[in-house]
């Protein structure tokens, strides 16, 4: 997967070249989503991104949390400033 960037092709922030830990992409979910909708969509919501698999398994096959909550963020049409 490419390196993120900003809105126009912008270098990443320096948050983007930090590792996410689980819980910081549990509370992001949650915040965005609502608990209950995020564990829903965590659980249930296939992407194609996430080869085929929901976040919940992409998480437990080991892919790091930043790329989920990337591919969680375009596919949900996140706006850039919650990413």
């Amino acid at each position: 997967m490419p390196e993120a960037t900003g809105p126009a092709g912008t270098a990443p922030s320096p948050r983007s070249l930090v590792p996410m830990r689980h819980t910081v992409f549990r509370r992001l979910m949650a915040d965005e989503f609502g608990e209950i909708r995020a564990e829903m969509i965590a659980r249930d919501h296939v992407l194609s991104t996430l080869g085929g698999r929901t976040v919940d398994q992409a998480l437990a096959a080991g892919s790091d949390p930043k790329e989920v909550w990337r591919a969680i963020c375009d596919a949900f049409d996140v706006p850039w400033e919650r990413r």
